[in-house]
């Protein structure tokens, strides 16, 4: 488990054993089942997570009870309630395990800490932070400029393994499109 974390860091900053060593320490270890919350709605959100296996969801609840896939996080992402996270806010949307779940997590205050005492981490987070946010930029541009069966392409080309994992009704919310339309895609 610590050398998958030391690895996954390692694909962006060099690190001594040493430097790993401290970093370790400002991380949890945790295990959650399927089903479990990592975040609930409403909740102050402490952590952030780094999934060393298993497989989450983060979701928006809307007003009228429709549940939206947010994103999906599985081996080897990161993934919180990044708002409230860092502006140390309730939360607007949950976190929960599609399978048993294992995770390295990180307070705010270990995270403020860490890059605090270590700059090489803070450019780590940097770099990660970059990354999501393209991520996120590049999502949005699907949903404005491809139709359904278009995002639904992106998807399987993009993260096959999701197909596999996850129930066609999450993907069909993720997507925006009804469970009935994504069964025609896969068809």
């Amino acid at each position: 488990m610590k050398k998958k974390l030391k690895e996954h860091i390692e694909k962006l900053i060099p690190l001594s054993d040493d430097e790993f060593t401290f970093v370790l320490s400002h991380f949890t270890f945790e295990k959650y089942k399927k089903n479990d919350f990592l975040i609930q709605e409403g909740e102050n959100v402490n952590y952030c997570y780094y999934v060393l296996s298993g497989l989450l969801k983060l979701v928006f609840n809307d007003k009228n009870g429709k549940q939206h896939i947010v994103s999906f996080a599985m081996e080897d992402w990161w993934e919180s309630d990044f708002s409230a996270y860092f502006l140390q806010t309730k939360s607007k949307m949950s976190l929960q395990c599609i399978e048993d779940t294992s995770v390295y997590s990180i307070s705010h205050k270990n995270y403020q800490k860490l890059s605090t005492e270590l700059p090489k981490m803070e450019l780590f987070f940097l770099k990660k932070s970059y990354s999501g946010h393209i991520a996120s930029q590049n999502r949005i541009l699907s949903f404005l400029t491809s139709n359904a069966k278009e995002r639904y392409d992106q998807l399987l080309k993009q993260h096959p393994v999701l197909f596999q994992r996850v129930p066609k009704s999450l993907l069909a919310s993720y997507l925006g499109v009804s469970r009935e339309t994504l069964s025609r895609f896969s068809l």
